[in-house]
């Protein structure tokens, strides 16, 4: 119920960080994915995701969001 409660009158600044904070798990995870994908044993069962380019779109949008945020978070 705490979390209903936050969310519900939470302000924009926070939900964006909030976005932001996911995003850059994302990033996170994707790039994970891509260090297992470059050390795989067998070289000829590359895979179908593009690991790289959900990295780097995840964290450039969750540093974007991340930074309006504390922006907004930083203003009275």
């Amino acid at each position: 119920m705490e979390i209903a409660h936050f969310l519900t009158f939470a302000s924009e600044a926070e939900i964006v960080g909030l976005w932001g904070i996911a995003c850059v798990a994302i990033a996170a995870i994707a790039g994970l994915a891509d260090v297992r994908r470059t050390r795989r044993a067998a070289i000829d069962r590359v895979g179908w995701m593009p690991w790289r380019a959900i990295f780097l779109a995840s964290a450039m949008i969750g540093a974007g969001l991340i930074a309006l945020s504390l922006k907004g978070l930083a203003a009275p």
